[in-house]
């Protein structure tokens, strides 16, 4: 049965699934703090992720890029909040839909921050609609956490870049460039 504060929780005008595995302290949990903003709807199987979302896959080989907005505002977002080791496990053979990895980002949490792509499920969230032209819904996602700004502040040159990119092939281009010490322009 719901509280009172998730019944109340205003409803996110973007469908966002969050496959959670259980697996860290609930209480730090950034995924289960959606659910209860009511920012995200969590399952408990992936069988219950959307077939034609966007996944975001650490391991995916497409980057994330803006031509996935159309698709991210039809059939939504679907992240997985789960360990590393775990996530390979279940991308390989349970998820079905549209695969997309991150492009380079740097944590502003406090678990991982300044270390580069490990983000916590909220940040991938954020950071996916933020390059996908949902700037609003990724500020407002984030600003539920104390360091919410952090991760916009860390990556503003990053985010702003990757969100003029065309398609998959320039965002890979903007992280080769900036890998080799140019400015992504």
């Amino acid at each position: 049965m719901e509280n009172n504060a998730e019944a109340a929780a205003p409803k996110f005008p973007l469908r966002i699934t969050i496959y959670h595995a259980a697996q860290d302290d609930p209480k730090k949990n950034t995924a289960l703090r959606l659910k209860r903003r009511g920012f995200a709807r969590i399952v408990t199987k992936t069988r219950f992720l959307p077939k034609r979302a966007i996944v975001l896959n650490p391991f995916g080989e497409i980057a994330f890029s803006p031509a996935d907005r159309e698709r991210v505002q039809q059939f939504g977002l679907a992240a997985l909040d789960c360990s590393w080791e775990y996530a390979q496990k279940v991308m390989s053979g349970h998820v079905k839909g549209t695969s997309r990895c991150l492009p380079i980002l740097i944590a502003g949490n406090a678990v991982n921050f300044g270390k580069l792509t490990k983000l916590s499920t909220a940040e991938a969230i954020a950071a996916a609609l933020y390059i996908a032209g949902f700037m609003k819904e990724s500020q407002d996602l984030l600003s539920i956490f104390t360091w919410g700004h952090t991760f916009f502040e860390l990556n503003e040159m990053l985010l702003d870049n990757y969100v003029t990119a065309k398609d998959s092939g320039e965002i890979v281009e903007m992280q080769t460039r900036l890998l080799k010490g140019k400015k992504c322009e």
